[in-house]
């Protein structure tokens, strides 16, 4: 193995160790030695990769998000219906769901860099359901609104859920205890055919 070879799996090493460690005691609760420890480096080897904590943050969120991403692309497909599409939004969030909702509660108090990394995660999945939205509103199967609201009306649901899951699924995922109850829910709400 090469020496850039072995700069690229060490620094996936601490990307994907960060994300765990997050996922375990909060984004902010997380220190770089504690990463450092939990991927067995150095702690200088952490900042040979991430010059602040605030770099290694933004680079784990933006690593889950283009993740996340891509998986909703991939199991939403450019034809398929809103309840298809929220449907893998879910699963995209269930593959990483503890570190999602330490991002959702702990956003307001992440730096810039970070929070701009989670609204390009929103923007990418709002792309896909507002191109679903505006199919079904088209053909009039949902109710006509804007699609920023619908999205952040959806979100909204989602985010409260997980926020709030020693409510809704203690000692339980969210999205798998309530994940399709939120999707008919959501579909419930907007669609213009009575159920």
């Amino acid at each position: 193995m090469n020496r850039q070879q072995q700069k690229e799996n060490t620094r996936r090493k601490l990307l994907d160790t960060a994300l765990d460690v997050f996922s375990q005691h909060g984004i902010l609760a997380t220190r770089m030695s504690d990463i450092a420890a939990a991927a067995g480096v150095s702690h200088g080897t952490v900042f040979l990769h991430f010059d602040t904590q605030e770099a290694l943050i933004s680079a784990v969120i933006e690593d889950f998000g283009f993740g996340m991403a891509s998986r909703t692309y991939q199991l939403a497909g450019s034809s398929s219906s809103l309840k298809e599409i929220l449907t893998a939004h879910l699963h995209g969030i269930g593959e990483q769901e503890d570190f999602y909702t330490r991002l959702v509660i702990e956003t307001s108090l992440l730096p810039i860099a970070a929070r701009n990394a989670l609204i390009s995660i929103q923007s990418a999945v709002s792309f896909h359901i507002g191109q679903a939205a505006q199919r079904e509103m088209a053909a009039g199967a949902i109710k006509q609104m804007p699609v920023a609201l619908l999205f952040n009306t959806w979100i909204g649901l989602v985010h409260y859920y997980l926020s709030n899951r020693d409510l809704f699924a203690p000692g339980k995922s969210v999205i798998e205890t309530c994940g399709p109850m939120l999707v008919d829910h959501f579909i419930g709400l907007i669609s213009t055919s009575k159920r």
